[in-house]
């Protein structure tokens, strides 16, 4: 879907953002190998929101290799194991800014990324053995919506400052443990029974969507620039903004339910499947395998 929009298929379609296809580029998305390259056009090769899941790919890839580490470890291996690692993604990033040319500057960003992946690993196996801190769900948004505004407001205040230098720098980082922060304050009081608003029915579902919506919204987006162009600053503009947020959920509504959730129902189907043709030859060898 979102190829037509970015690429030149001959079309008659010259927006500023589209470029031509290259088969060997486009191919690495379709495997998911684009996030390993920091070259824009591959980097944001096929669908440009797609390069996550050349992370999470790598995280997936990884993830029985984290859990048997982790499993033999206790609360507290696990909350050493968080610390390490938040340690680690603030090492590599004042190593990126003061070595510019060093590999630490031009990592890949699955392997950049993976102590974000790591954290949340070893503080959900710190709450599955049964860690409960105290923190209030307020606390946990509230470090997520300063982190944010901060973020947000700092390049006004300070501009040409060295301080907005240093904070902007690490700000994938400060956010990254606000997230920890908000998602396991959240995480513990449902587990301690009490509810939150993000466990209401309409939630939850746009929870299920979430990643559709993601993977869907900037090929609506540009796909209404390519149409209208470009609008006048204006309030008129949050017109725009309604229309597409809702064209998105629409969208990403139809994609979770029409292509992610029957294709992960045939997948389970696969799996359990062959999970049963294995047990019924361990029980009778003579029982031929696929």
């Amino acid at each position: 879907m979102a190829i037509p929009v970015f690429y030149n298929l001959g079309f008659g379609h010259d927006a500023p953002w589209v470029r031509q296809p290259e088969l060997g580029i486009l191919s690495l998305s379709l495997v998911l190998l684009q996030g390993w390259f920091l070259a824009p056009a591959v980097l944001f090769s096929g669908n440009p929101a797609a390069w996550t899941l050349s992370c999470e790919a790598f995280f997936y890839a990884l993830h029985p290799y984290i859990s048997r580490f982790l499993s033999p470890r206790a609360i507290r291996g696990a909350l050493l194991t968080a610390a390490a690692f938040i340690v680690l993604m603030f090492v590599v990033r004042s190593l990126a800014v003061v070595l510019p040319a060093s590999f630490f500057a031009l990592m890949p960003l699955p392997l950049l990324r993976l102590p974000e992946f790591v954290l949340g690993m070893a503080i959900a196996w710190a709450v599955r053995c049964g860690w409960r801190p105290w923190l209030p769900v307020w606390l946990g948004l509230g470090s997520l919506a300063l982190t944010i505004g901060t973020i947000i407001v700092l390049p006004v205040l300070l501009v040409g400052q060295p301080a907005l230098v240093v904070i902007m720098a690490f700000s994938n980082e400060i956010v990254a443990v606000a997230c920890a922060l908000t998602v396991l304050s959240v995480a513990v009081r449902t587990m301690n029974g009490r509810s939150t608003i993000f466990a209401s029915r309409v939630h939850v579902r746009l929870g299920e969507w979430s990643f559709a919506f993601y993977l869907i919204h900037a090929t609506l987006i540009y796909t209404v620039l390519a149409i209208v162009g470009y609008q006048e600053p204006s309030w008129r503009n949050l017109g725009w903004f309604a229309a597409l947020l809702a064209a998105s959920l629409v969208a990403s509504a139809t994609l979770h339910h029409g292509v992610e959730k029957p294709i992960e129902r045939a997948m389970r189907r696969w799996k359990d499947e062959r999970d049963l043709r294995r047990s019924a030859a361990a029980v009778d060898p003579v029982l031929p395998q696929r």
